[in-house]
């Protein structure tokens, strides 16, 4: 038996390693394809409008929102889990905190509520998923659904207006701009990056997250709680974005029953072609950071260059299932390269 659970102890942290091998290779790759984007959409904007202050200020701002979002959905996918509700937490959030802050609340405490709500959400959604032994999909999937009809429900899905001018600090920090240029939400995707990349890469709990993605028996048998590691995975992914939805109602002040939509499948995109593997156990911070920029990119490009916004979802199936075949490829062939060498 101990031999047994030796084994399988090298096989998971050998698979690790490979991936993590994969991975780097893979962020470079993202990185390029993000420059060739930027590249490609610079030449082909009218009059070089996609370099312009405002679309600059528009990619920074808003893309960084769904970028923060992306981070903590690729973090659950290493663990072997799935989310496809963050973007009906975000407007049950959204609608949380409007109601919080009506009601008499003073700005900062509505959103710290908000957040404690959002916290408890992704324990109730991990929950579910690793006690009942449901998977994360079918989990979030009803999640996705409730959350979205609870706040059709309670909003009369009609738009509510925030007075954010009652609140112009909390609102400066959230959505203003550093040196009246950089938009302070890329500065709170920066951080929010480095910090999970802190937490995964170099924490003894991200090493907790590798294994229980890459092989559950694994990790229970080196006595690592794997229920607690997804719970708690799913718990930064709805508090991030209750973060988000925060953010998001400050900046425009009115709510709206549609903020969030798509952006599940969206994140998902993000983690994969990120280098985040769909089966667990390999990605890493860092790639999906790329990732996210890159689905940010095509996204605002397409729509500088007037293009459909039909031909966005197109592009993203081309650009998921393609990073998909590329990602396997590699991975099978750095396995085979594992396997020759031990």
């Amino acid at each position: 038996m101990t031999d047994l659970m030796t084994e399988i102890n090298k096989s998971g942290k050998r698979r690790v390693k490979i991936g993590t091998l994969l991975v780097q290779v893979r962020s470079l790759s993202v990185f390029i394809i993000f420059a060739l984007l930027f590249f490609v959409f610079f030449i082909l904007s009218p009059g070089h409008r996609f370099v312009s202050k405002d679309n600059l200020d528009v990619f920074l701002a808003l893309g960084a929102e769904f970028n923060i979002v992306a981070l903590a959905v690729g973090m659950l996918m290493i663990s072997g889990e799935f989310d496809l509700s963050v973007g009906s937490v975000l407007v049950f959030c959204s609608f949380v905190f409007l109601k919080l802050f009506e009601v008499g609340l003073p700005v900062l405490v509505a959103a710290i509520l908000t957040m404690v709500v959002g916290g408890i959400i992704g324990y109730i959604h991990g929950s579910i998923t690793v006690k009942a032994k449901i998977p994360s999909f079918i989990t979030t999937l009803g999640g996705m659904m409730f959350w979205r009809g609870v706040t059709l429900f309670w909003s009369g899905g009609l738009q509510k207006p925030l007075e954010t001018e009652s609140f112009p600090a909390f609102t400066a920090a959230l959505t203003g701009k550093i040196w009246n240029f950089l938009p302070v939400q890329f500065v709170w995707f920066i951080g929010i990056m480095l910090i999970l990349m802190f937490i995964v890469q170099y924490h003894k709990f991200g090493n907790w997250i590798y294994t229980t993605g890459d092989n559950p028996l694994a990790a229970r048998a080196m006595g690592i709680n794997t229920d607690r590691v997804k719970i708690i995975c799913f718990i930064v992914v709805s508090f991030i974005c209750s973060f988000v939805a925060v953010m998001q109602i400050a900046r425009i002040g009115v709510f709206t029953s549609r903020a969030g939509d798509g952006w599940e499948l969206k994140a998902i995109a993000a983690s994969v072609v990120g280098g985040t593997a769909l089966s667990g156990g390999i990605g890493t911070i860092f790639g999906v950071f790329w990732g996210a920029l890159v689905i940010s990119i095509i996204e605002n490009g397409l729509v500088v260059l007037r293009i459909p916004y039909a031909w966005t979802y197109t592009v993203f199936g081309v650009v998921i299932i393609s990073s998909v075949l590329i990602g396997m490829y590699i991975e099978k062939r750095q396995m085979m390269l594992g396997a020759e060498r031990t």
